[in-house]
């Protein structure tokens, strides 16, 4: 049987991420300044504690909330994490089901990337056929 392409040849190996302890305003300055939709929170020991999406910080507007707070305020705490063995087909059914369009890639407890809904168009790209497949019906002698 051949050997399934896992999330570990796609994942973002390196991750930035921002403290449960940062200001909200610093967290939104850094989503803007990365050009990212979200970030994830790892505590001082590098453990994921949460995520922080654009979504998240758009209660900021919508509540009525004042501009201040903590990033542990606002994450969210309860995130599903994947394993780099997981096979890349597997990872697309997940997000083909969740509203997630990012996945932390956790492996023995430690946080060791991150993998996108954008990570995986690579792999499509990569496993398409060089050539379009030819599915018309020979002529009839």
């Amino acid at each position: 049987m051949a050997r399934l392409p896992t999330v570990r040849e796609f994942m973002d190996r390196y991750v930035d991420t921002i403290s449960p302890e940062s200001d909200i305003m610093e967290a939104v300055d850094f989503l803007l300044e990365k050009r990212v939709t979200g970030a994830l929170v790892a505590n001082a020991k590098g453990e994921l504690v949460g995520m922080l999406t654009e979504f998240d910080c758009l209660r900021l507007l919508t509540h009525q909330e004042s501009l201040q707070g903590k990033v542990k305020d606002f994450m969210v705490a309860d995130v599903q994490t994947i394993p780099p063995t997981m096979d890349i087909y597997y990872c697309a059914g997940l997000f083909m089901k969740v509203p997630y369009r990012r996945f932390p890639v956790v492996e023995k407890g430690r946080l060791v990337g991150a993998i996108t809904r954008f990570d995986l168009l690579r792999a499509v790209r990569r496993n398409v056929a060089p050539r379009p497949v030819d599915f018309s019906l020979p002529e009839v002698p």
